[in-house]
């Protein structure tokens, strides 16, 4: 009896998890083709890169200072598409203003031109300009993920342990720099039969992530992934779901800084669970 009821409690509970999964894959879709979604990023301006004070197909002229990038409007600018204006939190930019990075949503950006957000963002010591727009080519070509439906295999239970002190290493980024990764312990678990190790960040609600590359990646999958397991308890378990392997944002879009796995991160065994890479058109 005891076995046959373990039997329908494993299969509701597995229902259960494949359920969930199709409803994280559903906001997942939303979320990325969302009007200022990943897909939507048409560029990254590094104001160093622009010490004229223009950006591509954006009007007003941007400087960086040590603590701020200073909007100067320009009223012989020629960019200026009919009807389109350049606006700080709604108004018309008028005269110089002084921006200071955005941390909310991309839709909540101060500095909006028409339709496109444009977001500040200040790297280690350098400024940037964002530019997302809703008819951005990669959103409208956007068909879908391409996922792996769920699999219990791929869900296996891991243990974290931490550095005694945080750790940075330097790793390549997908547009083409080195930047700093930091790393707070390692997350242990078993898959396939063999014991694997791969070296994570602690976010700030204490949830971890890694950056890794497997044996499907750069064929079957794109070159690396994300995984972001919860917060580990008091003993450091926590559970590592393949099933919920996401796309870096690169794969969306180019003008993304996405780090590349940090030593020891490529995984010699094939991970053929969660998402792979996007759909063709």
């Amino acid at each position: 009896m005891s076995t046959e009821h373990d039997t329908v409690v494993a299969a509701e509970a597995e229902a259960d998890a494949v359920r969930d999964w199709k409803h994280w894959h559903e906001r997942r879709t939303e979320s990325v083709s969302a009007p200022y979604g990943p897909l939507s990023l048409k560029g990254t301006h590094w104001l160093a890169d622009h010490p004229e004070g223009k950006l591509p197909d954006l009007p007003g002229r941007w400087a960086e200072t040590s603590d701020a990038i200073v909007l100067t409007a320009d009223p012989d600018d020629d960019t200026t598409d009919p009807g389109d204006v350049l606006t700080l939190d709604g108004r018309p930019v008028t005269g110089e203003v002084r921006l200071t990075a955005d941390s909310g949503p991309v839709a909540d950006a101060r500095v909006a031109y028409g339709a496109r957000r444009l977001v500040v963002i200040h790297r280690e010591g350098l400024w940037a300009v964002r530019d997302f727009d809703p008819d951005a080519p990669a959103r409208r070509a956007f068909t879908g993920i391409d996922a792996t439906a769920y699999d219990a295999r791929w869900a296996v239970p891991g243990r974290f342990t931490p550095y005694g002190e945080d750790r940075t290493v330097t790793v390549g980024n997908a547009d083409g720099k080195e930047r700093t990764l930091g790393l707070g312990g390692e997350l242990s678990f078993r898959v396939g039969g063999v014991e694997h190790t791969l070296q994570v960040t602690v976010e700030g609600d204490r949830s971890l992530w890694a950056v890794f590359a497997d044996a499907t990646s750069g064929t079957s999958s794109y070159r690396f992934r994300f995984l972001r397991p919860a917060a580990p308890d008091a003993e450091g378990r926590t559970t590592v779901d393949f099933n919920r392997t996401l796309l870096p944002p690169c794969a969306f879009a180019d003008h993304f800084l996405c780090p590349f796995p940090p030593p020891g991160n490529t995984l010699v065994t094939e991970i053929a669970a969660g998402e792979r890479n996007l759909l063709d058109r």
